[in-house]
């Protein structure tokens, strides 16, 4: 039996088993967010229920934040919040694909500088050598999500110019050329958007940013990785497993 079809002889009412289906559509892609799910009509006649029945397990999702009524068109995903994983050493386009949605950038700049000595400092680099800047806003789908300004070492950062940054997942080119992250520290604070990277994130002057530090260590435990993020509050948030 389809996942899909219904059990009428289980105890589960069946605009529960309705609402599970829609959430695994959901959740799997294959409805995408900002689009319209099929008329109640439609779905009336895929399960073959009540407009009482379709119109329950309906609300249960609007209410959960994962549909929104739209007047004058109809029932639409709503995108959802990413979210990080403390604990788990990912990259963005993991964390975006890991939701369904697609990842992608727009490279702001792409330079090696000798003139910036707390990243030279962070990375343990002597000073006067070149580092590689990578400054890039980050999108899931069409959705910009956060400002990414990303330093690496000489060696690393000729490895990383050669590819197309605006596709380019790092940690994966990195693992192809043997380079291989072990561990990370990060530190998260709450600031307030500055004029432009309120232009770039398209939201107000003044609203709420997550910033995230990453310096990201190699096997050998020496810095490979520097990394200030600005993530928008309403479309990313950090989960925390607590164990006691």
């Amino acid at each position: 039996m389809s996942s899909d079809k219904l059990n009428h002889n289980k105890g589960e009412a069946l605009y529960l088993q309705i609402k599970d289906v829609l959430i695994k559509r959901i959740q799997t892609g294959a409805w995408k967010p900002n689009t319209l799910i099929p008329t109640e009509q439609d779905l009336i006649k895929e399960f073959d229920v009540s407009r009482t029945t379709i119109r329950q397990a309906i609300s249960i999702l609007v209410q959960n934040g994962l549909l929104e009524k739209k007047q004058g068109r109809g029932t639409v995903v709503k995108p959802q919040n990413l979210i990080g994983n403390l604990g788990k050493l990912k990259g963005f386009a993991e964390e975006v694909l890991e939701r369904g949605q697609t990842p992608h950038s727009k490279v702001l700049r792409a330079e090696f500088r000798d003139d910036l000595y707390h990243e030279n400092d962070m990375l343990k680099v002597t000073e006067g050598e070149p580092i590689l800047l990578v400054e890039r806003i980050r999108f899931a789908d069409e959705v910009p999500i956060a400002l990414e300004r990303t330093c690496w070492p000489k060696d690393i950062g000729e490895i990383l110019i050669k590819y197309d940054l605006n596709q380019a997942m790092y940690y994966e080119v990195l693992e192809q050329h043997q380079f291989y992250l072990k561990k990370a520290n990060e530190r998260i604070t709450a600031i307030n958007a500055t004029i432009n990277e309120a232009d770039a994130l398209g939201i107000r002057p003044g609203e709420a940013l997550l910033e995230m530090t990453r310096l990201s260590l190699g096997i050998n435990d020496h810095p490979i990785e520097y990394t200030k993020t600005k993530y928008r509050s309403d479309q990313y948030h950090y989960n925390i497993e607590l164990e006691r």
